[in-house]
């Protein structure tokens, strides 16, 4: 009955009747809002338009942020004196447009350091961890002058009204120059003026560092220039030229503390936005001087800067969603991968119902929602509103982490250092939040979303998209690289105020940033890997190197030892940290005999048991209990008979030769109940070469004497002498001055590196003198050599395998490098490589842990060697860590926030497999369009999402 009799609320029934109905089908397209994405999109609006804030990268943090500025605005209405709302609004504007998040940070690591010690050096090296006693000071100093002047402005000259030569006026036209200033000095440092013709005082030979660099010292200049007008200059004179309005008289007015606390807020926040709002209100009070317009009797100054704030926003949002609607249309019949037999009807239909597309347009701009091209179609919808962090859940958390995330971990703490003097400067442009950007290098794509601004500060977001593998994502790559060659590379533009040919794209080239990270160099290696020249001298260098290897593996090792004996000091060269070993005899020289060969069954007589495990004649040569041998006594059986045991079986036969017999006939059995491996122990002319012998265990190789022979003649005794030549023994505080001669002179400490190289060789390459296949070299460089008894060995000595392993990976480079650059000339050079690999290089496979390590660690060189089975061509991957030049682009907001309504929209028709991979949290972006303007397949997947960064911009 109340209803009706009023018809207010009549006609809102009969409304919201008809906009029920609707509300079913709104649901089921997907453009009403989630009830979470509607507040927060709300406060997001109210915090920036109504209250001067910023966007916040989370959600307590912009909900925090919302409550203390609303309740700032509403404590500004009880203040009794205007000097008071002055001072309070201007403080209070400057403390919250600050990182008060990393300012309560350094406090809390403050108070911890200084409750954790009471040593006052601790609590200071913490707060200049975090904050620093120099950007406190800043920003005191900075306060207290803008306190000081807005209170001398508003009580020397803060009653008079608005004329042509009133101060307020005079303050009026410094900000007009301002801006004027700060737009073409930000213009000037980008590649494209206005984004449409080349600008000629870029650098135009921009593909190295140091010529960019030296070409860029002028702008960078400029860049300075424009950092302390938009920093210093610019908030002080807005200040005054509010501290000087006379709507600040009207105390307990709603509009004045609503509107004044957004402004004086709004010009340390966000000063280029409040600048360009200023000067707007100030033209148009010049023009309109007539106080009994509307313009000047209904609205205050404040309420004025808010409007035109929100219509200079949603101005600039359709005037983007209209280029974005326009590419899409255009190209859907250009782009031959996007055009369908439906397109020519649905490009007809759009210029029919243009005027519905532009109230669409215009809808969606006023609500601050994406515009949703249908399945990336002609046909546009209204997204839901929602905040400018398009994501649930933290910054940081999304992303599918892969094999190169470790690229983009190592190159984006120097790419945040340079996006912080690239914004400092204004060469990105103007970069708010929401603003997004696009990085391209070689095969690497960074995505970087501005999430929050202030004073001195700016939040972002950098995520690392996947390497470009599938043909579609080489395809958009594609059509970025050409962009942005165009820009930078192409000699054409040497032309003055040449036009940009991909003007309207949603990718406009800004600039280049040095950025330290790897470059990627993949060399095909057919005629170097297949050259039976280069892998007839593998083996010999593999020595060399192995040889190298031990003796600083030695060396080292003995760094920690403070002389050559142990408990007894004598010239047996035992190692003390072995408390295993124990006093045994002198061992033999290997005999010829004791080898296994295919001679031994020459020793077979005519009345010998053919089932006796040893002939005769052999059984009477048997050692003596007691002595060592190098290596078991094995003899053939004949082929097909059955083993036995017999009363022939001599009882100083260990388990062990038991088992080798066993596995030389081709059976890889393994005896978990087998004796600990014995040595024999070795006497050395130089009490000093215990240092450097190999450990015990490694001496226990099976290998045949006739193989320790053949190895003896091809040791290199003149290398392995240069090599002992080069140790100082610095670390030993007493030592013989003739140490390195009688090093070289003793033949034991000699021999235990010639039985050293020859177990690696043999786990390695076996018994055969033949050149190995490159099949072999490749699985040898990846550890996947087939199984045999010296692999079996070798690998049961995890240490001395990886030492092999890793000598073989050096050995297979200094092939490359030999093959490349030429012969290494001498053993100084050698020497002078292999220290250079062992010190700035990583040998070794792209899927290795210690590869990943090496990156984060940022080694100069890594090195690997790939397959191609399907090519049957082996590739060498070199990645070089170096400054090199990282493009960067600004990307139209609105294509990314209508391709995310898209995704959303796509969700709701998604089956569960699809939803899994297109998940919100596992790829928070689809850069689709990139490729044409306009519908694209997205060009990667993230797997590489940063925390939130937060750069200082002075």
């Amino acid at each position: 009955r109340f209803a009706a009799n009023t018809p207010i609320l009549e006609q809102t029934n009969q409304i919201l009747h008809i906009l029920f109905l609707f509300l079913p089908f709104l649901w089921a397209m997907g453009i009403l809002p989630p009830l979470d994405a509607l507040c927060l999109w709300g406060m997001e609006q109210l915090l920036e338009f109504g209250l001067g804030g910023s966007p916040m990268s989370s959600n307590a943090k912009l909900l925090v942020m919302f409550l203390i500025s609303a309740g700032t605005a509403i404590a500004s209405y009880f203040i009794p004196s205007t000097l008071g709302v002055i001072l309070f609004m201007t403080g209070f504007g400057f403390i919250l447009s600050l990182n008060l998040s990393e300012i309560g940070f350094a406090f809390k690591h403050t108070m911890i350091s200084h409750l954790a010690s009471s040593k006052s050096k601790n609590m200071h090296r913490g707060l200049r961890m975090q904050f620093g006693w120099r950007e406190f000071i800043f920003y005191v100093t900075v306060l207290t002058f803008a306190l000081t002047e807005a209170s001398l402005l508003h009580q020397l000259a803060g009653f008079s009204s608005f004329s042509t030569a009133s101060p307020q006026a005079i303050v009026s036209y410094v900000l007009i120059m301002l801006l004027t200033i700060m737009w073409i000095l930000r213009e000037i440092q980008r590649v494209y003026l206005f984004g449409v013709f080349r600008n000629p005082f870029y650098p135009k030979d921009v593909r190295t560092v140091t010529v960019f660099m030296e070409k860029q010292r002028r702008l960078m200049k400029v860049g300075v220039v424009r950092r302390i007008l938009l920093t210093l200059v610019s908030p002080f004179a807005m200040i005054a030229f509010l501290s000087l309005d006379r709507s600040l008289q009207n105390l307990h007015s709603v509009s004045v503390c609503i509107g004044f606390t957004r402004i004086f807020r709004m010009v340390w926040q966000n000063t280029e936005n409040a600048l360009l709002d200023i000067v707007v209100v100030s033209i148009a009070q010049m023009l309109v001087l007539n106080p009994d317009l509307w313009w000047n009797r209904c609205l205050d100054t404040g309420i004025r800067l808010l409007l035109v704030g929100v219509l200079r926003d949603r101005l600039l949002q359709f005037v983007s969603k209209l280029q974005f609607a326009v590419a899409i249309l255009l190209t859907s019949w250009t782009e031959k991968k996007q055009r369908r037999k439906s397109t020519a009807t649905l490009i007809t239909l759009n210029v029919v119902f243009f005027p519905i597309l532009l109230t669409f347009i215009s809808v969606s701009a006023l609500l601050s929602s994406p515009l949703l091209p249908l399945f990336t179609l002609p046909v546009f919808l209204i997204g839901f509103p929602r905040p400018i962090r398009s994501w649930p859940g933290p910054v940081g958390a999304a992303a599918c982490v892969c094999s190169d995330t470790v690229y983009y971990q190592q190159m984006v703490p120097s790419l945040a250092v340079a996006l912080q003097s690239a914004l400092a400067a204004g060469s990105l442009g103007l970069s708010l939040p929401g603003s997004h950007y696009l990085c391209r290098f070689q095969d690497k794509l960074m995505w970087i979303l501005v999430l929050e601004k202030g004073f001195t500060y700016c939040g972002v977001n950098i995520k690392g998209l996947e390497l470009q593998e599938t043909s579609c994502h080489a395809a958009e790559a594609h059509r970025v690289d050409e962009i942005f060659e165009m820009a930078f590379e192409h000699q054409e533009h040497t032309k003055i105020l040449s036009p940009n040919h991909h003007f309207g794209h949603i990718l406009t080239p800004c600039t280049v940033l040095p950025v330290r990270l790897y470059s990627d160099a993949r060399n095909v290696l057919s005629g170097i890997i297949d050259s039976h020249e280069n892998l007839k001298h593998l083996k010999d260098d593999f020595i060399k190197v192995l040889v190298w290897m031990l003796v600083q593996y030695c060396y080292n090792k003995s760094k920690t030892r403070e002389g050559p004996g142990s408990a007894d000091k004598n010239k047996k060269g035992s190692f003390p940290e072995d408390q295993h070993s124990s006093a045994v005899e002198k061992s033999q020289p290997l005999r010829e005999e004791d080898s296994f060969s295919v001679d031994t069954i020459e020793d077979w007589t005519d009345d010998s048991d053919i089932f006796d495990l040893e002939p005769r004649g052999r059984m009477k040569d048997r050692r003596e209990p007691g002595q060592l041998r190098t290596t078991p006594k094995v003899h053939l059986a004949i082929p097909g008979s059955v083993e036995t045991q017999s009363h022939y079986v001599p009882q100083e036969m260990s388990p062990e030769d038991k088992l080798y017999r066993a596995v030389v006939l081709g059976l890889p059995a393994v005896d978990k109940g087998k004796q600990q491996e014995v040595s024999p122990q070795v006497e050395f002319s130089c009490s000093y070469s215990e240092l450097l012998s190999i450990p015990e265990e490694w001496r226990t190789a099976p290998v045949p004497s006739s193989k320790v022979n053949e190895m003896r003649q091809r040791f290199p005794e003149e290398w392995y002498r240069f090599i002992l030549s080069q140790l100082d023994f610095f670390h030993l505080k007493e030592k013989p001055s003739n140490l390195l001669e009688d090093l070289m002179k003793d033949k034991a400490l000699k021999d235990l590196y010639i039985h050293g190289v020859l177990s690696c060789c043999f786990g390695l390459f076996g018994l055969d003198n033949t050149v190995p296949a490159p099949s072999h070299v490749f699985r040898a460089y990846t550890g996947g050599i087939p199984w045999s008894v010296g692999l079996d060995w070798l690998t049961g000595k995890p240490e001395l395998f990886q030492l092999a392993l890793k000598a073989f990976r050096y050995t297979f480079k200094l092939m490359v490098d030999k093959a490349s650059l030429g012969p290494v000339e001498n053993f100084k050079e050698l020497v002078s490589c292999l220290e250079e690999y062992e010190s700035d290089w990583y040998i070794g496979l792209v899927s290795d842990l210690e590869w990943q390590q090496a990156v984060l660690q940022e080694k100069p060189y890594l090195f690997s060697l790939g397959h191609d089975p399907n090519m049957g061509i082996y590739t060498g991957r070199v990645l070089t860590l170096q400054e090199l030049l990282v493009q960067v682009g600004k990307l139209n907001e609105e294509a990314i926030r209508g391709q995310w309504a898209n995704l959303s929209w796509e969700l709701l028709y998604a089956t569960n497999d699809d939803e899994e991979r297109y998940s919100i949290q596992a790829h928070p972006v689809l850069l689709r369009n990139l490729t044409v303007q306009a519908a694209e397949p997205p060009l990667g997947y993230p797997v590489y999402s940063s925390e939130l960064l937060h750069l200082p911009l002075f």
